[in-house]
């Protein structure tokens, strides 16, 4: 098999082609985490580096990461039980009072399709929402999305609603959102801002010193 065609599937974002070929490699036998490690993730590497340098976009990063988990639906199941396709979990949410999600599924996305188990909340969730998603599935990041500046300061309640839970020690906090930049990330105590889905999976895995 030419194995090398998945890679490009995944750039293309060609989740028919992708899938396919993953089916293929499964009958002859291929390891599904070599599947993954070897090219699924490489093609998101290679469209996450294309968006980096301008060659590519929004649309190109969406298909890609949808691609991508239409693959790993088929080969999750056959993991049994190995633990090593995840980087970490993610919970992400659309903070209290907002209701848009589009960028914030887009990140989403992304995560989820460069190795992370991602548990998306939704919009307009409560710090204390927030902070029982992070202790029911053990989050590594938590990452918080707005898009209007008069819902981007509750951003600080999430904040200090995980602190006096307990968990901010054991947890890296992401923002996001075109109110949003690094200093106001800095001022409600967050381990960083990001200003796009590719850059958000490289920080994280930088936050978590998983970056390949």
């Amino acid at each position: 098999m030419e194995l090398d065609k998945l890679t490009d599937a995944i750039v293309a974002g060609n989740m028919p082609n992708a899938t396919a070929l993953v089916n293929e490699a499964v009958s002859a036998g291929v390891a599904p985490q070599e599947i993954i490690s070897t090219y699924l993730i490489k093609g998101m590497e290679i469209i996450g580096a294309r968006f980096g340098a301008g060659q590519a976009f929004v649309p190109n990063l969406l298909m890609s990461a949808r691609a991508m988990k239409g693959c790993l639906d088929i080969l999750k199941p056959l993991l049994k039980g190995d633990t090593s396709i995840s980087y970490g979990t993610v919970v992400i949410g659309t903070v209290k009072g907002d209701l848009h999600d589009i960028g914030k599924n887009l990140v989403a996305s992304m995560f989820e399709g460069s190795g992370f188990e991602v548990v998306n909340l939704g919009i307009d969730i409560s710090a204390d929402r927030f902070v029982a998603a992070v202790q029911e599935h053990n989050a590594d990041i938590l990452v918080l999305s707005a898009l209007l500046t008069t819902t981007m300061g509750y951003m600080k309640d999430v904040v200090a609603a995980v602190k006096d839970a307990g968990l901010r020690d054991r947890i890296k906090i992401m923002v996001g959102g075109a109110p949003v930049n690094a200093e106001f990330a800095a001022e409600v105590g967050a381990d960083a801002y990001t200003a796009d889905a590719n850059e958000a999976v490289l920080v994280a895995k930088r936050l978590l010193c998983k970056a390949s």
